[in-house]
C-alpha cells in the first residue's frame, strides 16, 4: 500500500479539523440558546444545610442523612392555623401531584407548633391533605432542632406571637409563606414565593417544578 503524500495528508487534517469546529460551534449555539431559554441557567447556591434531627408524621426520627441525594422542597405551617398554611398544604399537594413519577424529590414541612403538633397530629394533618408518606414528611421537635432547620439552613421565618397580640385564638405565629428547593448535596438552592401583588401562584409552581427537574439532572 502506497504512502499517503504530505499534502493528502494536510488536506485529511484540515477536513476533520473543519469538522471539528463546525460540531463544536453548533454545540455552543445549542447551549446558549438553553442557556437563553433558561434551561440550563445556573442555579444560585445560598448555603449549606445543617444536619438535624427530627420526627416525622409516623413518629420515625429523620436526619439530614434521610435526604441527601435527593432534592427537595420545604415550607413551614402550623395545623392550628387559619391563615396562610392550609392554602400552602394544597399548593404542596399540587406540586407533589406535579412531580413526574420517575422523579425521586421529597417534600418536607416542619412546623413551628412541636408543642401541639404531635407526630399522631401531624399524620392527621397529612392525611386531610393527601400527603404521600413515602414522599412528604412533616417533621416536629424540639424548637431549637426546628429552628437549626428552618430559620439557620433554610432560610426560613417564624416568630411566636405574645398572647396580648393574637386576634383569635389560633392566631399563633408569623412565618415564612415561601417555598424553597435544596439539591442532592444538601445545598439551598432557591427560594419561592406564590403569593402577593403581581405573582401568578400557577406561574410559581411551574417554575418550582421545571428547577427541581433541573436540580435532578446535576
Amino acid at each position: 500500500m502506497s504512502e499517503m503524500k504530505p499534502q493528502t495528508q494536510k488536506f485529511t487534517w484540515l477536513v476533520w479539523g473543519g469538522l471539528a469546529l463546525v460540531a463544536a460551534t453548533l454545540g455552543l449555539v445549542y447551549a446558549l440558546g438553553k442557556v437563553r431559554t433558561g434551561e440550563f441557567r445556573p442555579l444560585p447556591v445560598y448555603g449549606q444545610i445543617a444536619d438535624f434531627s427530627l420526627t416525622n408524621q409516623e413518629g420515625r426520627v429523620m436526619s439530614l442523612a434521610d435526604l441527601r441525594g435527593h432534592v427537595w422542597l420545604g415550607d413551614i405551617i402550623f395545623t392550628q392555623c387559619a391563615g396562610p398554611c392550609p392554602r400552602m398544604t394544597r399548593e404542596m399537594k399540587e406540586l407533589q401531584q406535579g412531580l413526574p413519577a420517575a422523579s425521586d424529590a421529597k417534600l418536607v414541612t416542619l412546623t413551628t407548633d412541636p408543642g401541639h403538633d404531635t407526630p399522631e397530629i401531624l399524620k392527621r394533618y397529612a392525611e386531610k391533605f393527601g400527603a404521600d408518606p413515602a414522599r412528604w414528611s412533616f417533621l416536629t421537635g424540639t424548637k431549637s432542632e426546628i429552628a437549626k432547620l428552618a430559620i439557620d439552613s433554610l432560610k426560613l421565618t417564624a416568630v411566636e406571637k405574645k398572647p396580648e397580640e393574637r386576634e383569635t385564638p389560633e392566631d399563633l405565629w408569623i412565618h415564612s409563606t415561601i417555598f424553597v428547593i435544596v439539591d442532592k448535596r444538601a445545598q439551598l438552592r432557591g427560594v419561592f414565593e406564590t403569593t402577593g401583588e403581581g405573582i401568578d401562584p400557577q406561574e410559581v409552581k411551574a417554575r418550582i417544578l421545571k428547577t427541581v427537574r433541573q436540580l435532578e439532572k446535576e
